[in-house]
């Protein structure tokens, strides 16, 4: 299966096309001095010399990406077993499912250059649906659902046991949203301690210490859920319906994607039954999408929220999401993974973030070279860094919205 992905992605670089990939005209125009977006079932590609690439790096580099797939099974659910599973209360509770090939997209100036393994595929794309929880946070708050992140999160439920307690009533929108709430409580049957618990040994686990909310990062998927279930009350309505309304229908994503929660996260709301998704593939459920709407998605981003005509998402709400946060510098809003001080990618500009999922599922934004690369099911350390260094070498200066690109820079300076 690797041999003929790795066939493929470079066959795609010399202007060849797989039957399933994405139509394109016969014909390549000259590239418009307008940013160019995709239409839903029309995605255009370019040679790499055409968007200031160079061919042979670039094969190099989905070589690299190819080689650097994970070791990990691809039977899913033998995995969940095998890690999260052992933890306490560890049990899979959302659906899961065996994953594909290493698989990818390299985009610039908004067409395609590279694409490898099977990127029709849907898989599990983990934590990355952090990034589509926040984005719904965005759109509450750019709609005036929400008047201000640092709202108490507790005003934005009628009655609930979930931040009633003295510790955990002081917790905001933005403390959920930067992962340091240390919600203290057990949603879904999850308690907040039995995701990566801390301690000498397991009796220790439930006596955490406690942090006040805002001080202190833990990366915590309980918590998370919370926030989920949180937007769900403000919503009124299920969060896949508002995602695929306000932004996945209009930037022309597939109707293959879901979002999905865990088997006892259904309430009634309003007189309806609801199931509150989760935040990531955990315990299982979350975003399951291929990768060519992980691209627009990602596109959408290096836009700075605007859709062609259409802002879809705030620009000062990616600013704020891009912002370190007092208790990581490496980390803006859900899941907004920084380049601060280049620590995390050293071959990458600082400017350039991450959406992260296990896996790894990756989503690489790079506003300074008008770039967005799709990498799924790449080992962990510094695989990452290798590839994008592979990939960023092979470039000649961006052509691309240098304005938008300044203003969304002040933007994210002024916050």
């Amino acid at each position: 299966m690797k041999k003929h992905a790795a066939g493929l992605g470079i066959a795609l670089l010399l202007g060849l096309q797989p039957a399933y990939a994405q139509r394109r005209p016969a014909s390549s125009p000259p590239q418009a001095a307008a940013p160019y977006y995709p239409e839903r079932f029309e995605w255009q590609h370019r040679t790499a010399a055409q968007v200031g690439m160079d061919s042979a790096t670039l094969v190099e580099t989905v070589k690299t990406a190819q080689e650097r797939e994970t070791k990990a099974t691809t039977d899913l659910a033998m995995e969940q077993a095998l890690t999260f599973g052992r933890a306490p209360y560890g049990d899979a509770i959302g659906p899961l499912k065996e994953r594909g090939p290493a698989s990818g997209l390299v985009m610039r100036h908004g067409y395609i250059v590279a694409e490898w393994g099977d990127p029709q595929r849907v898989d599990m794309t983990h934590s990355v649906t952090k990034t589509f929880l926040s984005t719904v946070v965005g759109l509450a708050w750019q709609r005036g659902l929400i008047h201000d992140v640092t709202d108490h999160a507790r005003d934005y439920l009628p009655t609930s046991d979930l931040f009633t307690s003295e510790h955990n009533a002081p917790i905001t929108l933005e403390h959920l949203l930067r992962q340091t709430s240390d919600w203290q409580g057990t949603l879904w049957g999850k308690p907040d301690w039995a995701d990566r618990p801390e301690g000498d040994r397991p009796a220790d686990y439930p006596n955490r210490r406690l942090w006040e909310p805002g001080t202190h990062y833990k990366y915590n998927d309980v918590r998370v859920n919370v926030l989920a279930l949180l937007m769900l009350n403000v919503w009124r309505r299920p969060l896949p319906q508002v995602l695929r309304e306000e932004i996945m229908e209009p930037i022309g994503a597939s109707n293959t994607w879901r979002w999905e929660g865990y088997q006892n996260s259904w309430v009634e709301l309003d007189g309806q039954r609801m199931q509150s998704v989760s935040g990531g593939g955990h315990w299982g459920g979350g975003m399951f999408i291929n990768t060519y709407d992980m691209a627009r998605f990602g596109l959408l981003f290096l836009r700075n929220g605007r859709w062609k005509d259409h802002q879809l998402i705030a620009e000062k709400w990616i600013a704020m999401a891009r912002s370190p946060g007092p208790a990581n510098a490496e980390y803006g809003y859900a899941n907004w993974f920084l380049n601060t001080g280049k620590k995390p990618l050293p071959s990458a500009p600082e400017s350039s973030v991450t959406f992260r999922g296990n896996g790894q599922n990756i989503i690489y934004i790079d506003w300074d070279n008008d770039l967005v690369a799709v990498i799924r099911w790449i080992e962990g350390g510094p695989a990452l860094n290798e590839v994008i260094g592979k990939l960023l070498a092979g470039l000649r200066p961006s052509a691309g919205p240098a304005a938008a690109k300044t203003r969304l820079s002040r933007l994210v300076g002024e916050h």
